[in-house]
């Protein structure tokens, strides 16, 4: 099997080359950065093209970035005047990293800026200002569940995946499994040995804490921080409170709030609000956080590898249907939200334009029998009369209606094909 783990990320940015906006990846530490813009290289080096890759990870490169001068001294060396990409990898270790590029990219040389930074990028100065109209942001998540199994499969069924999720059921479900239980950071896809997997993560954590955390985001108390996240991933799937956090981890809500935004633009978690009309009756303000890896999110609470009872894969396989609606609905202009009542209703996820009702989301990791509809998804329906909704589970693929509700209960691999046609 190889090390190689395609990507869809790849095409979309190689899509973005010829554009002379800055092509700028973000994500959480070791999602593979690095690996895709080391792939973009080759392929235009492939093609001939000319191309320069300095990091701020490598010590004799940091000399390049101390001014902008310097760095453009550096691609002219390289380059001359002729056409030319160049590849900025860790900007997020430069001081200013957003005015540091608006400078470079405003002297409208003839080269091509691909540029990979971390969340903390973000957080350090708002990077959204210093660059905005000269920049697309291209937001690297943990491998899919298609890129997951692709890469178990050694890419034998690329073509075909969706037939092979329909034939090879039993295999597909244990494939689910250990992607739950491991999650979807390329090192420890790709690692064999659940002892490797487990080093791996170690790893990844720890220099997430170390790197980031601490030394960038100057974060005092990094075991607070760390029992925070351990918190979270324990209570993952439900409403959260700053203050009952607060006096669980032993600091105060102000701490809390800012260590949850911490997380959050770091790429470690997601907060999902709640989508409500009545305030008297729906749950306003409390988010419910899940996180971006299955894997980091079982490692937090030494679970890592170790899932077994249908109640575990549950809280994750809902997680898993969180993400992947998270990423498919980027730049469609709906919300992903959750929905409940003070009277204990709930539906799992609501997709909306404001307060328009566009899809209700329920999720069941169950062998459904019957397509039977929960009295909390039926209160829903009455309420907001929305024109479909979905429920995600196992393995059942049947339709009813109900009232002017159609319910379709779909396979969660269908699912993953069909959402675009069902929004």
């Amino acid at each position: 099997m190889t090390d190689y783990i395609k990507r869809k990320m790849l095409e979309k940015v190689e899509n973005h080359l010829e554009k002379e906006e800055i092509s700028l990846i973000v994500g959480a530490r070791q999602v593979g950065k690095t690996t895709l813009m080391q792939q973009l290289k080759e392929e235009l080096e492939d093609d001939d093209e000319n191309t320069l890759y300095l990091s701020m990870d490598i010590q004799e490169d940091r000399t390049h970035f101390e001014s902008q001068q310097d760095l453009i001294d550096r691609v002219e060396l390289e380059f001359g005047e002729e056409k030319g990409y160049v590849f900025l990898d860790e900007i997020q270790r430069k001081e200013n990293a957003g005015l540091f590029l608006k400078g470079i990219y405003d002297r409208e040389l003839p080269y091509k800026f691909v540029v990979s930074g971390s969340g903390s990028l973000e957080l350090k100065e708002n990077i959204h200002e210093s660059l905005a109209g000269r920049k697309r942001i291209f937001e690297l998540p943990p491998v899919s569940f298609k890129e997951f199994v692709n890469y178990e499969t050694d890419y034998e069924y690329e073509d075909r995946l969706e037939k092979y999720f329909e034939v090879k059921k039993d295999e597909t479900d244990r494939l689910l499994k250990k992607y739950l239980n491991y999650g979807g950071y390329p090192r420890v896809v790709t690692e064999s040995k659940e002892e490797e997997k487990r080093r791996v993560i170690d790893e990844i954590f720890s220099s997430y804490l170390e790197r980031d955390v601490s030394s960038f985001l100057n974060v005092r108390k990094v075991d607070a921080y760390s029992k925070l996240v351990s918190v979270l991933a324990d209570q993952m799937g439900d409403p959260v409170s700053n203050s009952k956090l607060a006096r669980d981890v032993g600091v105060k809500s102000t701490t809390v709030r800012n260590y949850l935004e911490y997380l959050d633009k770091t790429f470690i978690v997601e907060q999902t609000n709640p989508f409500y009309t009545n305030k008297k009756k729906e749950i306003t303000k409390s988010p419910i956080v899940y996180f971006s890896d299955p894997g980091l999110r079982n490692y937090s609470i030494q679970r890592f590898g170790h899932l077994n009872t249908p109640s575990e894969f549950g809280e994750l396989f809902e997680g898993f249907i969180h993400n992947f609606l998270k990423q498919e609905t980027q730049f469609t202009g709906l919300d992903v939200r959750y929905w409940r009542t003070k009277s204990q209703a709930e539906v799992d996820f609501v997709l909306s334009a404001g307060n328009k009702v566009e899809l209700p989301v329920e999720v069941k990791y169950k062998e459904l029998d019957e397509p039977k509809v929960t009295k909390s998804l039926r209160s829903f329906m009455k309420k907001y009369s929305p024109e479909k909704a979905v429920v995600v589970n196992l393995s059942l693929e049947e339709t009813v209606e109900i009232e002017e509700t159609r319910v379709e209960f779909i396979p969660y691999t269908k699912f993953l094909y069909k959402l675009e046609e069902m929004i």
